[in-house]
This record gives C-alpha cells, sequence and structure tokens, in this order.
C-alpha cells in the first residue's frame, strides 16, 4: 500500500475545510506539511484530486470519488484505536446538524440519553433550516442530517424518525380567533408572517396551499420561530407553525389554533445521510436510539 493514513487525513481535511491553511490549522501541521502531504497522494494516485481555485480546493471527480472512501478508512482507524484503548465501541465523534422544530424539542432529550448511555460517542451539533441540512449533508460537511418533510435528492438516503403536523395560529383577538372553522378564502384574505423559503415549515405549507390559494399577502419572513409567535401574539397576523413550537402558547391562550379542515399539514422528521457513506455504527446508534425515544413517548401518551 503506496499512500498513508496521513496522507487521507490531510485529504479529508482540505475538502472539509475548503483550503490548505485552514486544514494545516485543523490538523496542527505546517501550512508545506500539508502541502507536501497532498502532493505526494496526487503522485502515489496518479489523479488529481482538487482543482486550485486561488486559495480554495475543489473537488475534481477522483476527489469527490475518493472521499467517502477515504472517511471510511480513517473512521475504521479510530475505531481500531479505540478498540485497543479499552474504549467502548460506540466512541467517536460525529456531526449531527438539524432543522429547529427538531433541535428544539427531540434532539435536548436524545443527545441526554446519548451521554448516559454512550458516553465515548461526542455529538457536535448545528441547527440550520431543512434546506442548508440537505445542502451540507450533501456537501460532507455532517455526517447526519434530521430534516422536515421529504428530500427528493438521490445523493442521499432517508429514514423517517417520527411525525408532527403544523396548525395556523392567531392571536386571541384576531377576528378568526372565535370562528368554528376557517376557510381557505378568509385564509387568503389574512396578512401573513412565515418561515423563510427553505426552511420545511415553510415547504410544508407551501404544498398544502398549493392549488388551493392562489395569492396569499405575506408581510414578513424570518428564521426565527420566537419572532413569528411574538408577531402573531400582538397583531393581526396569521402564521403556520409546527404544532410543538406553539403548544405551550395555545395552552396559555396567548395563541389561538385555526380548524382549517381543507388543509392537511402532517409531515415527518427524517434523518438524512450520504447514499455513498458506508456503514457507521455512530450514526446507526442515533438513528436507533432515536426511533426507540419517540416509541417510549407514543407509549406514555
Amino acid at each position: 500500500m503506496r499512500y498513508s493514513l496521513k496522507q487521507l487525513a490531510v485529504f479529508e481535511a482540505i475538502a472539509a475545510m475548503g483550503s490548505v491553511s485552514r486544514a494545516a490549522d485543523h490538523l496542527a501541521l505546517t501550512q508545506s506539511a500539508t502541502s507536501m502531504a497532498l502532493s505526494q497522494l496526487e503522485k502515489l494516485l496518479g489523479r488529481p484530486l482538487f482543482e486550485r481555485q486561488g486559495k480554495q480546493m475543489q473537488l475534481t471527480y477522483w476527489g469527490a470519488w475518493l472521499r467517502p472512501k477515504a472517511r471510511q478508512l480513517l473512521f475504521d482507524a479510530q475505531q481500531i484505536e479505540a478498540g485497543f484503548d479499552g474504549q467502548h465501541i460506540i466512541s467517536g465523534d460525529i456531526a449531527l446538524i438539524a432543522s429547529q422544530t427538531a433541535a428544539e424539542h427531540l434532539i435536548p432529550d436524545l443527545i441526554s440519553i446519548i451521554d448516559s448511555d454512550f458516553p465515548e460517542l461526542r455529538i457536535d451539533f448545528t441547527v440550520k433550516n431543512t434546506q442548508k441540512v440537505i445542502d451540507s449533508v450533501r456537501r460532507y460537511q455532517h455526517d447526519l442530517g434530521i430534516i422536515e418533510g421529504r428530500c427528493d435528492d438521490s445523493r442521499l438516503k432517508q429514514q423517517v424518525w417520527c411525525h408532527d403536523h403544523l396548525v395556523v395560529v392567531a392571536a386571541k383577538h384576531h377576528p378568526y380567533a372565535q370562528r368554528d372553522q376557517v376557510s381557505l378564502a378568509q385564509l387568503e384574505q389574512a396578512q401573513w408572517v412565515l418561515r423563510e423559503p427553505g426552511a420545511g415549515t415553510r415547504h410544508s405549507f407551501d404544498s398544502a396551499i398549493h392549488g388551493v390559494i392562489e395569492d396569499l399577502d405575506v408581510r414578513r419572513e424570518y428564521e426565527q420561530v420566537p419572532v413569528l409567535r411574538t408577531l402573531v401574539a400582538n397583531s393581526n397576523y396569521l402564521s403556520c407553525l409546527p404544532y410543538l413550537d406553539v403548544e405551550k402558547w395555545i395552552e396559555r391562550e396567548e395563541l389561538v389554533a385555526l380548524n382549517v379542515p381543507e388543509l392537511n399539514m402532517r409531515r415527518t422528521l427524517s434523518f438524512i445521510w450520504r447514499a455513498d457513506a458506508a456503514d457507521n455504527p455512530l450514526r446507526d446508534c442515533i438513528i436507533r436510539e432515536a426511533i426507540r425515544m419517540t416509541k417510549a413517548r407514543r407509549r406514555e401518551m
């Protein structure tokens, strides 16, 4: 075998960081040593792995082909070291990225379970909207993602975790709040504040009204759910949000969930990961424990 794990680690770091200098800092190597390791690897393999665009490094076709295989080799090497160090087999680092609903209402309890039962499994956790989660997993920036709704990208695998639903909410003083039910025509006449395009919540809502509401008066679009809740509670705006995000506000009668029989806004929360990723016991452990956690919650209800 002509190449070394160090050369593969340098290759992976450059692919992840996008530049030789940032990869050198990440690996605690000099920039010249990092450049030399990459040059040696490319010479040994007989193929260019990156296109140099100024200081930025973009994977070539061969670099993209190599990356998942290099990641698996590096992961296996870490597992070998962990095993001989006497650590638990489920040990190491995994990068998890999730959309807001899962991040706020499900992930904290999941991480608590992992910390208790698998203390050597370390989760690097990031929160973004669904489209950014998909982009990050596709670009190898995270090992595992959690999204709202569907993902049709053939480069990614998807596994349903659990279900939730969206509700249209209004302030208790809103004219629609006292109605037994609200029609689609009445929704079209209202003013709205919604999640930004790219958010899973927004995609699910847009899909639900597609073909039945032609023109929605959207006055504001924000990433932050607390901003939307407050705007609705203090004004005559409507919004559409996950029930988990407004449940306590509805119970305190600060918001009212409108009954809109013509809208079906049930959806899924799902795990996604690269289709070309090799077997990963850390990823499998997180998915298994997450499904076990939500099944236990349903039994308690």
